[in-house]
């Protein structure tokens, strides 16, 4: 019976996300124009869009925010990856914060909205088949991060976990956006669920996934030293992650921001 809820569905889901995707691209074109602050505001719609039409398929997200990260500093927030869903869900949940992205140049063409943003919304784009050029790239996009008193948004694991499991973080990407951003707070985020959402290819969307995201106290520079800080940081979001598959079956979800 899910499973044929989970089909009978899933063109609504789709309906919804692309006309998501579609009105808010063409939205983007002409607010940018207008400044950066009429691109962010439509930007944080546009995630606001595609979480809600999660919504479609019953989906139940948490926000477990028990930390609030400091308001006056710039943040990097590390986050483990199950789906393509957890960018807007963390360009939600920061939207206060201006948060930008370390993503992948595959990313910067073809996919409407987020192609848009991810190329003028002062994310990075870098070539992982070129690890020395995608340093450069970050440690100039660290600069801007921390002129700016923006959040850097960093998925370490490079891929995306597509059964749940957490992948061992790369160390390199997080080492150098800490070196170039020394005033920031690392915050460390917990995703828990939507690799579910994903599982069959979005062929179909599963019907009545639960998404849980754990915001984790901040780590402030200087607690660790630069080279045992991913390591830090991966050990608190894998508790948190492999803690949750642990109680999966048990748990109760409530949406909540």
């Amino acid at each position: 019976m899910r499973k044929a809820i989970s089909w009978l569905l899933t063109p609504l889901h789709w309906a919804f996300f692309l006309t998501v995707l579609l009105v808010f691209h063409v939205a983007q074109v002409i607010a940018r124009p207008f400044g950066y602050n009429a691109h962010k505001r439509v930007v944080d719609f546009l995630n606001l869009g595609v979480l809600a039409s999660l919504g479609v398929m019953g989906t139940r997200i948490t926000i477990d925010r028990a930390y609030e990260p400091p308001p006056d500093v710039p943040l990097i927030i590390v986050s483990n990856h199950q789906s393509m869903f957890d960018i807007p869900l963390l360009g939600w949940i920061f939207r206060k914060h201006h948060p930008k992205y370390v993503a992948k140049i595959e990313l910067a063409r073809g996919r409407p909205s987020i192609s848009y943003n991810l190329r003028h919304g002062g994310s990075v784009l870098i070539d992982r088949s070129d690890p020395k050029a995608s340093l450069r790239e970050i440690q100039k996009f660290g600069k801007s991060v921390e002129e700016n008193r923006y959040a850097a948004c960093i998925f370490p694991e490079g891929t995306r976990a597509r059964d749940g499991v957490m992948k061992e973080f790369n160390v390199a990407g997080l080492m150098a956006l800490a070196r170039t951003v020394p005033s920031a707070a690392i915050v460390p985020v917990a995703i828990d669920g939507s690799w579910e959402l994903m599982r069959h290819g979005m062929r179909p969307v599963p019907f009545g996934v639960r998404v849980k995201c754990t915001v984790l106290a901040p780590i402030a520079q200087g607690e660790f030293p630069i080279k045992e800080l991913s390591g830090a940081v991966e050990k608190r979001i894998r508790a948190v992650v492999d803690g949750g598959r642990e109680a999966a079956p048990a748990r109760e979800v409530a949406v909540s921001d």
